[in-house]
């Protein structure tokens, strides 16, 4: 089974930039679709971006414009970055598998970001 591992989450201050990782086990990774999730306290997982097995990306509204997904196949690993943070930004990050836009059942532990002054 893969395992995937988030890092690069920390503290920065708002309109600040973070760039988070989320690096996977495995031979076949280029076959996947992948999603970057946050889940905010006391709300709900909501998917911030997405890159497909071919590279075509989508981005939520709420970070559209001032984010970039990339993937490098050869590394297994995916990247999120995001510019002008916000504070409503402040979440645990989560990157996960997606088969047919649905993410797995498993979740890793996240990589927490904190965006305040």
């Amino acid at each position: 089974q893969v395992q995937l591992v988030e890092s690069g989450g920390g503290l920065v201050q708002p309109g600040g930039s973070l760039r988070l990782a989320c690096a996977a086990s495995g031979s076949i990774f280029s076959r996947y679709d992948m999603g970057w999730y946050r889940q905010a306290p006391g709300q709900q997982r909501e998917l911030v971006a997405s890159v497909g097995s071919g590279g075509g990306t989508y981005y939520a509204d709420s970070v559209k414009g001032r984010s970039n997904l990339s993937r490098d196949n050869a590394k297994n690993t995916v990247w999120l970055r995001i510019d002008s943070l916000k504070p409503e930004a402040t979440a645990v990050y989560y990157c996960n598998i997606l088969r047919d836009g649905v993410p797995r059942a498993e979740w890793g532990q996240g990589t927490q970001v904190t965006v305040s002054s």
